[in-house]
């Protein structure tokens, strides 16, 4: 499995990075969150939780509500099952997005985060993952978190974040549980000994 190294871009920004939650974080939606930056400028942020299992629903039951039925040679059906319905963050938490795998990609709605990853937000790629022609690796997220113009830098400067490379096995792992402390320690940094360290790497 390739590994995206999720290097900082050009101008600065964080797009492919993740976001790791720090001991100081005030907000406790964002409690031991891992998030996927999925767009940076000097305009705001936008991000997915990788690690946050949204309640009470699962695939099978949210395509169920939009009458989609799993179909197709592939065992979409099986797939659908053991994909979890994660929860993206506190904005527009009615609406889906899926950060996927670069192997689907569609012109008029996704959008192409790194040469590893997209983005996209309609019910077609749904359809897709239905019928088993979707994307190889997928999350499912209900709502995103956003940030306003200079506010995830601030709160990166107050030790509320921690940033570093997206590791492609980690944002696409099942095993939601693992994912923050795997996060960490691919920066080296023991979670036991997380306190106090400074919230930029």
């Amino acid at each position: 499995m390739k590994t995206d190294t999720g290097l900082l871009s050009s101008n600065g920004y964080l797009d492919g990075q993740l976001l790791i939650a720090m001991p100081s974080m005030a907000d406790p939606r964002f409690h031991r969150t891992v998030i996927y930056v999925c767009a940076h400028s000097a305009e705001g942020a936008m991000g997915l939780i990788v690690n946050q299992r949204a309640p009470n629903i699962t695939l099978p039951k949210l395509l169920e509500q939009l009458e989609i039925k799993p179909s197709g040679s592939r065992p979409a059906a099986m797939r659908s099952t053991a994909m979890a319905v994660h929860t993206g963050g506190p904005v527009e938490t009615s609406r889906g997005f899926v950060l996927h795998s670069s192997d689907y990609f569609a012109a008029d709605s996704t959008l192409s985060i790194n040469e590893s990853v997209c983005l996209t937000a309609t019910v077609d790629i749904l359809k897709a993952i239905a019928k088993g022609s979707g994307p190889n690796k997928a999350i499912l997220a209900l709502g995103y978190s956003g940030w306003a113009s200079g506010q995830l830098e601030r709160e990166i400067q107050s030790n509320s974040w921690l940033c570093c490379p997206a590791n492609y096995d980690i944002v696409f792992d099942r095993d939601l549980e693992s994912k923050y402390t795997k996060a960490l320690y691919s920066l080296g940094v023991d979670p036991l000994h997380l306190v106090g360290i400074a919230g930029h790497a």
